[in-house]
């Protein structure tokens, strides 16, 4: 069995804050291009009891499939943070058992020079959308 470490901490090792994304199973009724996988940023880990059970969920930014298809130069699917009618991100609580693995997004970069300031960790915030990293690890290739 393969183990991976999913981090949320608003400060890693003493540095900026770290928020990784995942791959999360959902529906059937949910239209994804992952069969059925959609992405999310986890911005929280969090456990609570609920009456006898103790629940472990995560808060999660949600990124939306920007089209149905892949992306006929990459091959991978090209994904945005989403957002409600009212323009706030999206977000939502999920348990931890619908997260299947973690997700290495990739900057859809531009035509234009980035300033020197941005740096690895101000990725997400930064850019408006990404690719889902097929080539990561062969388990991403698998999937992804």
């Amino acid at each position: 069995m393969r183990r991976e470490h999913i981090r949320a901490t608003t400060s890693w090792r003493g540095g900026p804050a770290r928020h990784d994304c995942v791959l999360v199973g959902t529906n059937n009724e949910v239209n994804c291009g992952l069969d059925g996988l959609a992405i999310a940023r986890v911005l929280r880990f969090l456990g609570f009891k609920y009456r006898t059970k103790y629940l472990q969920c995560a808060v999660v930014h949600w990124f939306s499939y920007v089209t149905d298809s892949r992306d006929p130069d990459t091959g991978m699917h090209i994904v945005a943070p989403s957002t409600n009618d009212d323009g706030t991100p999206d977000i939502s609580l999920i348990h931890i058992d619908c997260i299947f693995r973690a997700a290495h997004l990739i900057p859809l970069y531009g035509a234009d020079f980035l300033p020197r300031e941005i740096t690895p960790h101000d990725s997400y915030n930064v850019f408006r959308a990404f690719y889902i990293n097929k080539y990561a690890d062969h388990h991403a290739f698998e999937v992804a």
